[in-house]
């Protein structure tokens, strides 16, 4: 009598194997990995997904003005590529690296479409000036991410603020001003028919240093702002550097559509499994 084939998981090792997945995750999503040569798409036939990919690469297999909106924080140490590993970029690759992927977001943004790049203090002068290369910077907004009494082994002045620099491809943009404006947590600081502000106080970091799962994220509160401001339900959202698919997972929540890139494969595991179950 024949005996039934039955399958065997990939892996049955009952130890956790990376923080934030467990064995059954790594069963469950490892065979849905999707790398970039997956990728194939055109104007007419996106898809949403996740990708085991560098950035650039990913951006490169967008087709043009296919995008509405990048959110995205850049790796400020990305390593060499297989021909040089092992160490950082130099600063003159860096610059080279940003300009690159830079040049792809413009080209896969729609018209109407923008960009909220993420950066510390240290690398927001670099970034201003090469996104001015692209784009149309509309304003760098100012996020107060840490309360007072954080970051308090600092030996000179506290840095509690990230920079957050919104451009555009075109002068002619989406923004969504009313979906701020009635917002609970800042109508008490706006005046009569004014303007959100570009300081944006009210929104506190309480992701970092939590967990290997969390760790990187911004608050949901702070992506759904941008989200309000500079998209509708179906636009399309990228992230290319995803680490944990903290944008993904609210762009889900908000009924968008989401492409994210990640280069280390149990980030992109865990951001799977988190998009999955938003």
């Amino acid at each position: 009598m024949n005996k039934k084939h039955i399958a065997k998981p990939l892996l049955s090792n009952p130890i956790e194997p990376y923080p934030g997945l467990t064995v059954s995750d790594l069963n469950r999503y490892l065979p849905a990995l999707q790398k970039v040569d997956d990728m194939q798409m055109t104007n007419d036939s996106m898809r949403d997904g996740v990708f085991l990919s560098d950035g650039l690469e990913g951006l490169r297999k967008l087709p043009s003005s296919s995008i509405d909106v990048i959110i995205t924080d850049p790796p400020e140490n990305p390593w060499r590529g297989e021909d040089r590993p092992g160490s950082p970029m130099t600063l003159q690759e860096y610059y080279k690296w940003n300009n690159n992927w830079l040049k792809e977001a413009h080209r896969v943004l729609k018209s109407t479409g923008a960009l909220y790049l993420f950066c510390d203090w240290r690398l927001s002068g670099m970034y201003h000036s090469m996104l001015t290369n692209f784009l149309h910077i509309q304003t760098r907004i100012t996020w107060r991410k840490m309360l007072a009494g954080e970051n308090s082994k600092a030996l000179t002045w506290k840095n509690q603020t990230s920079d957050i620099w919104f451009a555009t491809k075109t002068n002619d943009f989406l923004f969504h001003q009313e979906a701020i404006t009635d917002q609970k947590d800042l109508k008490p600081s706006l005046e009569k028919d004014s303007a959100p502000s570009n300081l944006w106080a009210d929104i506190i970091d309480t992701h970092t240093g939590k967990s290997e799962e969390m760790n990187g994220d911004k608050p949901e509160a702070l992506i759904k702002r941008i989200l309000d401001a500079s998209s509708f339900k179906l636009n399309w959202v990228v992230d290319p550097f995803m680490g944990t698919g903290g944008v993904g997972v609210v762009t889900k929540k908000l009924g968008r559509r989401f492409i994210g890139f990640e280069t280390d494969q149990d980030q992109l595991l865990i951001s799977m499994k988190r998009i999955d179950q938003s």
